[in-house]
């Protein structure tokens, strides 16, 4: 019954998964999708069929308005706000307003790949729990499938503080811990220490069409770097801009003989501490924050 997840076999299963018109199979020994319907089902082998995983038409309007809500263009956000609150035709709305606005529809088909193979990873892991074998990762790199190139990278300058000081407000607004509290206690919370942009040494992401997507900012100290910020925009999280912008500011260091980089991460930033242990940064402390509480 066991079988190997590839990215050929993940894609033909995304596919199916979709195709509401039918009643499909994975036949566990050919590693193919079947159509139940086609009569191909081998009746005394019944054990080598298993379902696909789930995936209805409620499943993909979350995915919409999950994607919709992490938009940070304001008119397209509420155009597609819009779209899904229609009711009747709303996959087609959704999909038109879509077609008007080419970089956000190529997010809403990488986010959607993405979402959906987590979907199958998850179903793939749980079959090889019951086999007694070991999960694979969640995006394990011959099936991740996404690539950097609607990206640009540059050096960061003074014109972009604008951009970049919005973004770094709405990451701390993302926290609820935080927008109570005051700016300075913001700053400490985030276990940044002190926002400084362009720093000494900064690197943009920009989208093809100029759009800001995130930034890493760093200043000298003695014979230190530190890294102030490294900040993505919500909808183009997850596509592995952190790291990318990450590498970037070491080469600079490395070219500009910089002996020590160091950063504090904030809480709840564990995945990207997997970045920085990749890029031999070794951790040094721990900081811990307790505000008073009110009566």
């Amino acid at each position: 019954m066991q079988f190997e997840l590839n990215q050929t076999l993940i894609d033909e299963i995304i596919f199916f998964m979709e195709d509401q018109g039918g009643e499909f199979l994975l036949d566990t020994e050919e590693g193919i999708v079947i159509n139940v319907d086609d009569g191909e089902l081998d009746e005394n082998d019944g054990s080598r069929y298993i379902s696909l995983p789930d995936w209805g038409p409620s499943d993909g309007f979350r995915l919409m308005e999950h994607f919709t809500a992490g938009l940070h263009n304001a008119l397209v956000r509420e155009e597609l706000s819009v779209a899904l609150n229609r009711g009747r035709g709303v996959f087609r709305a959704f999909k038109d307003t879509l077609t008007r606005y080419p970089e956000t529809e190529k997010r809403w088909f990488s986010c959607k790949d993405r979402e959906m193979k987590r979907e199958v990873i998850s179903w793939y892991n749980s079959l090889r729990e019951t086999w007694g074998l070991e999960l694979i990762g969640e995006e394990p790199e011959d099936i991740a499938g996404l690539t950097l190139e609607d990206f640009r990278f540059r050096p960061g300058a003074t014109q972009d503080s604008a951009s970049a000081e919005e973004l770094h407000r709405a990451c701390l607004d993302a926290d609820d811990g935080i927008h109570a509290a005051s700016a300075a206690s913001a700053a400490m919370c985030a276990g940044m220490g002190e926002w400084v942009f362009p720093g000494d040494v900064c690197c943009v992401a920009e989208t093809a069409g100029g759009e800001f997507a995130g930034y890493i900012s760093a200043a000298r100290a003695d014979t230190f770097l530190r890294i102030c910020a490294v900040e993505v925009q919500a909808e183009y999280r997850g596509l592995g801009l952190g790291k990318a912008l990450l590498a970037r500011l070491l080469e600079q260091a490395d070219s500009e003989k910089i002996p020590h980089v160091i950063i504090d991460l904030p809480a709840g930033q564990g995945h990207f501490s997997r970045a920085l242990l990749r890029e031999n940064f070794n951790p040094r402390i721990q900081r811990y924050c307790r505000y008073a509480t009110t009566s």
